[in-house]
């Protein structure tokens, strides 16, 4: 792949396709509750306007729906409040398209100079953003085509998807990686080459469904994978154990049971949590109880792995040399369920090694305990594209970039 080192920017009309689907606060104000993605994505976008290229940023913004433009951008989350965010933290304005390819794109591009940096409506209000159809996404893109004179991929985490603004338009333009892209890329070859060990892979969040690719492909890698989560409930009805009403997804236990089989035969240590923090329902304020992992009563869900688990994971993850980490241990959202997803991120920052944080809730839970984001060797901004490159999965968004 090119660098955007690699290419002449300066006057020209430079289209950069960033990841800037950062969360909203769910109360109805709107307002941004982790700016991280927008963070993330800065250098690329300071980096060219500093080099005289006239940037025009594409993002999008959650899973509006609606059969046209007008349908969901009535009903779907505009980029505006992340256009006043990206102006904060550039420190200069941000010229706002309230279209992606229409008169108000248009016309803000026209307006641009040299240095200026405008962002483009959420892509996805175009449903040929995400079309099937190959010939509908390829009139998006050659609409936004017309925009620009080069392509720069810098959103990581939509590299996985064949969308018109990651796969199809890249193949109209001169083009190269941004160096998010090429930061990611790296890292995860470090993940999956030749890894330094002990290899320990930490894996949390809701459902197992989501990362039995991940497992089964790094099981001949790894010498330790560490599970927390919802999605370890699965993996204890496996074993015969009652979850109550755990997060469970009986149509996996089978593989989950598969999966423990073959790290069996692969002499590969699959670590579960030996007590869980439960309470009788989903709740902030729920009353929160520790029991064996082997021993939830019915009526109780499992929210987060208890302190004995606690200490058996960081002692898991002592000795480390290489740590993949995706998923939280529990709900970190809810301060009583947050103990084991923090220590988990407080022992990777003891870890002499290698430590990846495999971004979403992992990355915002980092950054909701306050914890020095340096003490990590990286803090991905991938979530399911990391998870799909570490399946050994072909990424469309990549191969457009290589082409």
């Amino acid at each position: 792949m090119k660098s955007i080192d690699d290419i002449e920017v300066a006057g020209r009309r430079v289209l950069v396709r960033s990841d800037l689907n950062v969360p909203l606060d769910k109360s109805g104000s709107g307002q941004i509750t982790d700016d991280g993605r927008i963070r993330a994505s800065l250098p690329v976008i300071k980096k060219l306007a500093d080099r005289g290229a006239r940037v025009i940023v594409m993002a999008h913004l959650g899973r509006p729906k609606g059969e046209d433009f007008a349908e969901r951008a009535t009903g779907g989350p505009s980029l505006r409040v992340v256009a006043g965010r990206l102006a904060e933290l550039l420190g200069k304005p941000v010229a706002f398209a309230t279209d992606l390819v229409g008169q108000s794109a248009t016309s803000t591009v026209a307006g641009l100079a040299d240095g200026d940096v405008a962002l483009l409506e959420n892509v996805r209000f175009e449903p040929a953003e995400t079309a099937k159809d190959e010939a509908e996404r390829g009139r998006l893109a050659a609409e936004l085509a017309k925009l620009g004179d080069v392509y720069v991929g810098d959103g990581f985490g939509v590299v996985h998807r064949k969308q018109a603004s990651v796969y199809d338009l890249p193949r109209l333009l001169p083009h190269a990686a941004g160096d998010l892209v090429t930061a990611e890329v790296a890292v995860l070859r470090r993940l999956t080459q030749d890894p330094a060990h002990p290899y320990v892979v930490v894996l949390g969040g809701s459902k197992v469904s989501d990362k039995l690719g991940v497992i089964g492909n790094l099981l001949g890698l790894a010498d330790r994978v560490l599970i927390g989560g919802g999605m370890a409930y699965t993996f204890l009805a496996a074993l015969g154990h009652e979850v109550g009403t755990s997060l469970l997804e009986p149509d996996h236990i089978e593989s989950c049971k598969e999966i423990l089989a073959s790290a069996a035969e692969r002499g590969v240590e699959i670590v579960l949590p030996t007590d869980i923090v439960v309470a009788p329902q989903f709740a902030a304020d729920a009353a929160p109880t520790v029991v064996a992992a082997d021993a939830i009563p019915a009526g109780q869900m499992g929210l987060d792995i208890g302190p004995e688990s606690r200490e058996l994971f960081a002692a898991k993850l002592a000795d480390a040399r290489t740590v993949f980490w995706n998923g939280p241990m529990g709900v970190f959202e809810f301060p009583a369920f947050a103990a084991g997803t923090r220590a988990v991120a407080e022992a990777l920052t003891k870890v002499d090694g290698l430590t990846v944080v495999g971004g979403g809730d992992s990355a915002a839970a980092v950054r909701s305990f306050g914890l020095d984001e340096s003490s990590f060797g990286h803090i991905s901004t991938g979530g399911g594209a990391s998870l799909e490159y570490l399946e050994g999965k072909t990424l469309p968004g990549l191969t457009a970039l290589e082409a």
